[in-house]
């Protein structure tokens, strides 16, 4: 990597200087000297509190793995007052409400759907962007949500048997959303504002108008012949649009053309575990995304089907309203940024001693810079009407690593001359260390707080590292049937209401891993909203769009009044490891399947995180179902077959010949890929595969990687990749 040096003392890489020279500060009034020695300081005086915080991390698992090491009989009560006395259990503060200000709508009082992607990636940034707004008809009509029964299949042509079908889904949908007065919307032949009030014609010729008309908002045309109506339903917009000359208009007696869903709220484009990021060309591109978006000058041209398609950011929706004036709404969803947490560090910059710096330290002064632009009008459109810049913040260890952040984005506010506690924090409750101190870890943060979020599978794979010497965990499917993870989707509802986050702030579910399987999505996914969270993540504009239908169907503030009165979730069994009883359960057959299971999802991910730079894909499983794989599915995978090792229910011996077996499944699973090299041609290609090699030793160093974390040797294994392209 080529480097330059700064006059602070830090050293650059040339392309990350270029960039934040001559296109992050352009126009922001903060000058390259002060960016500079503001930013030198920071590293300075923040580098030794972030080593302190890491190493406290090492030495209480240290502890942990001598606890169990020496203590065979499970104690709850005992293993409690252990992990009190050690300080990995704090006190639980006195009672308070978060006093976060400036929240944006969508986060406060709204509650929908939340898509993250890699912003490394610009058009799955764009189209998670402009994912604010998706057709009810085009998600049915292209997914499993509808079966292709009856004559009804895709096909790669329109089929009107299909199309029949997919109207009779959305009519069904909006009488349940938007109930008429009298009839269904399945008998409409015409839908006209008269007065401020939405009139509906029916078959038999008679009229009718909304049992709610309070629901009717705005329209685009003229009233008595509308292009499209605009209704609302638990504060989310329904976009009904209107015309006959359109091909799927034309075969509706009403004219209606598609429904639209005001969908995904916000996105958070993320720069951590769904990125493969490793120097400081790779963070150009992530950071130089993220700018685009907030200047509004990202754009993305691919070919599809022989035609040239442009990507950018999607207009604000105009309409007049029934008050006679005209109405705007966001065409974009809100978009947080996620930072990388506080264990990496990045060659991209170098300190005064030659040391890599924290990118997490890093993420936070250059993504809060780029932010900047949004906040001044630099952009055509607006992602912020709060005021306000929003920072998911993930894998943080107990309070005393949210008080560092809140710190860090403290010393960054002054840097840009910002006002105190313009920067929110969302935390991630994805640690096992923050997940049992949560309202400590909101408390100390109380004043930036918008979002506490379940991680399950980042937290299964914690549980499964703290007490790697506890005993052999089950297998992975009995691990979510576990008492400790209901008691954390709880807890985590619990406290987030206790701490006054209900219309102030988000409380989300984790992420819909299936995205081909959006039926079952459907069937199960209503959960999120009941248990009480206000949004829940999916991996696709149209999950969102299909999970949009949930939000109608529940009023989460309802269900959050309504679990407020009920008693907390139990620590105890949060506490409580998902250990296997008796390994002679497990059969040879049992054994051989899980870990074939294991190593087939560790080296689908990881070839193409080291080969390719691709940190968040949709792999294909051992059964060829496709999964949504980031490093938090690799990290539950690796930990898990480190542990059966470590206890000996497999030898090294039997994990390397499944490895090497998996390694053939996975070449054929990514034959069609151009851009593949192949793991397993031979014995000899095995052992020259980067890819292969990083697979194999996320399991047999796993038990001595820092809380579990694939990252340092991903990020290893792909910088040595890269010297030898």
């Amino acid at each position: 990597m080529t480097l330059t040096h700064s006059q602070y003392g830090l050293t650059v890489n040339n392309q990350l200087a270029d960039f934040i020279n001559q296109q992050l500060l352009q126009g922001t009034g903060i000058s390259e000297q002060h960016f500079w020695q503001g930013f030198a300081s920071i590293i300075d005086d923040l580098s030794p509190i972030n080593r302190q915080l890491l190493v406290k991390r090492e030495d209480l698992q240290h502890q942990i793995d001598s606890y169990h090491s020496t203590h065979k009989h499970w104690d709850a009560e005992h293993y409690q007052q252990f992990l009190t006395d050690i300080g990995y259990l704090v006190a639980e503060p006195a009672d308070f409400c978060i006093e976060t200000d400036n929240v944006e709508p969508e986060i406060a009082i709204m509650a929908g759907p939340q898509l993250v992607v890699p912003v490394s990636n610009a058009r799955f940034a764009l189209n998670a962007a402009n994912a604010r707004w998706g057709s009810l008809y085009d998600a049915l009509y292209g997914t499993d949500v509808l079966s292709e029964d009856d004559g009804a299949e895709k096909g790669s042509t329109y089929n009107p048997v299909r199309g029949f079908k997919v109207m009779a889904y959305a009519r069904q949908f909006l009488d349940k959303a938007i109930p008429l007065e009298n009839g269904s919307h399945i008998e409409s032949t015409n839908y006209s504002v008269v007065n401020g009030q939405l009139f509906i014609t029916l078959r038999d010729s008679s009229q009718t108008g909304l049992k709610q008309p309070a629901q009717l908002v705005g329209f685009q045309g003229e009233a008595q012949n509308p292009t499209a109506i605009l209704l609302i339903s638990h504060g989310l917009h329904i976009e009904l649009q209107i015309d006959h000359n359109h091909p799927i208009g034309n075969a509706d007696k009403a004219g209606l053309k598609d429904v639209v869903l005001e969908a995904a709220l916000t996105t958070i484009m993320d720069c951590e575990d769904s990125v493969a990021a490793v120097d400081g060309e790779d963070k150009v591109q992530v950071y130089q995304n993220w700018l685009g978006l907030m200047k509004g000058t990202l754009v993305e041209s691919f070919t599809k089907e022989g035609k040239t398609i442009k990507r950018s950011l999607a207009p604000d929706r105009h309409y007049s309203g029934i008050d006679g004036q005209s109405l705007t709404l966001k065409g974009r969803s809100m978009m947080f940024v996620r930072n990388v947490g506080h264990l990496m560090t990045n060659p991209a910059i170098q300190d005064s001693q030659g040391r890599d710096i924290f990118e997490g330290i890093m993420d936070a002064v250059i993504t809060v810079t780029a932010a900047l632009h949004d906040l001044q009008g630099n952009s055509p459109v607006k992602n912020s009407s709060a005021a306000s810049i929003n920072i998911v913040k993930p894998k943080m260890h107990g309070p005393e690593e949210v008080a560092f952040t809140n710190t860090l984005f403290s010393r960054v506010e002054q840097l840009l001359h910002l006002p105190k506690n313009t920067i929110k924090m969302g935390i991630m409750d994805e640690e096992r260390r923050t997940s049992v101190n949560l309202k400590a870890c909101i408390a100390a943060a109380k004043e930036r707080v918008v979002f506490i979020n379940t991680g399950f599978l980042d937290r299964t794979g914690d549980e499964i590292h703290t007490s790697m010497f506890a005993g052999v965990v089950l297998p992975k499917a009995a691990i979510k049937q576990q008492p400790w993870i209901a008691a954390y989707e709880d807890r985590n509802v619990d406290i987030g209401l206790q701490t006054g986050l209900s219309g102030r702030a988000q409380i989300g579910k984790g992420m819909w891993p299936m995205p081909d399987k959006m039926a079952l999505m459907m069937e199960q996914k209503i959960a999120h909203p009941q248990s009480g969270a206000n949004t829940a993540w999916v991996p696709s504009p149209t999950a969102a769009t299909l999970h949009a239908m949930h939000y109608h169907d529940v009023d989460v503030s309802a269900c959050q009044k309504a679990i407020s009165q009920r008693q907390q979730a139990s620590l105890t069994q949060l506490l409580t490891p998902p250990l296997l009883a008796d390994v002679s359960t497990l059969s040879k057959e049992d054994i051989q399947a899980e870990l074939d299971n294991n190593a087939q999802g560790i080296l689908g991910y990881v070839v193409r995180w080291i080969d390719q730079g691709v940190g968040c894909s949709k792999v294909p499983d051992i059964n060829h179902i496709g999964l949504m794989e980031d490093r938090a599915t690799l990290r539950i995978s690796s930990q898990h077959m480190a542990n059966w090792l470590y206890h000996g229910v497999c030898t090294q011996a039997q994990i390397e010949s499944t490895m090497a077996k998996m390694a053939k499944v996975v070449d054929g699973q990514n034959e069609g890929d151009t851009g593949y090299v192949a793991m397993a041609g031979s014995e000899q290609s095995l052992a020259n595969s980067i890819a292969y090699q990083a697979a194999l030793a996320l399991v047999l160093e796993g038990v001595k990687q820092p809380s579990g974390y694939t990252e340092p040797l991903l990020h290893a294994f792909r910088i040595k990749f890269k010297a030898q392209q």
